[in-house]
């Protein structure tokens, strides 16, 4: 049976998941916006900083989303921000399909994550995916632009948002430009940390 399509994101309280300029990243509010899952055990093993680490729901939360994920797909302004920014060992450890018009070889890195680079739509980037995920969910890994055009495809079965008490004013909100006369939620979740609000929603067609 296939697995389900979800994303995962980090949100600002008025609604941006990232700044709008890539040369932003890891700049002070993204650092505020991630600020419930850098003290978390699960990040110091995955980034393999060392021993350490906070437990607790947020951990919980963090390790549940990477071990539920069995393929990735990004887009190419996330791939981008990422290549040079990443660690060798890359934080996914799964196969990633990156939405692109580029041709280029796979790029495998250490710790098994391989970049596929996937030039014939979204559609066909999700069918590698989950063929590669085994059974298990694909995430589709970000950025805005490209969550939205699987939300908007209706290709998302459902999506979880850790809510951050961090306002960012300007930059990429995620769901700027959403197609909403044809998505309807449920809510499955709702679970307050000291760092965040986490909240999972089902997606349905409207």
């Amino acid at each position: 049976m296939a697995g389900k399509v979800f994303f995962s994101v980090s949100m600002s309280l008025d609604g941006y998941i990232a700044p709008e300029s890539p040369e932003e990243l890891m700049g002070q509010q993204w650092m505020e916006l991630q600020r419930w899952i850098f003290p978390t055990r699960f990040l110091r093993e995955n980034l393999k900083l060392g021993a350490g680490g906070e437990e607790g729901r947020d951990n919980d939360i963090a390790r549940q989303t990477f071990e539920r994920t069995g393929a990735s797909v990004m887009g190419k302004r996330m791939f981008d921000a990422g290549e040079h920014a990443w660690p060798q060992e890359a934080p996914f450890h799964t196969p990633v399909f990156v939405v692109t018009h580029e041709k280029r070889d796979p790029w495998e890195r250490p710790g098994g994550t391989t970049f596929h680079f996937v030039n014939d739509g979204i559609e066909s980037a999700l069918g590698r995916a989950r063929e590669a995920a085994g059974g298990r969910d694909v995430r589709i890994a970000g950025g805005g632009a490209t969550i939205l055009e699987y939300v908007n495809a209706g290709l998302i079965d459902e999506f979880s948002i850790a809510l951050s008490p961090v306002l960012f004013g300007a930059g990429i909100r995620l769901f700027e430009g959403v197609d909403a006369g044809r998505v309807a939620l449920e809510p499955v979740r709702s679970e307050p940390t000291q760092r965040a609000t986490h909240l999972t929603y089902a997606v349905r067609e409207r």
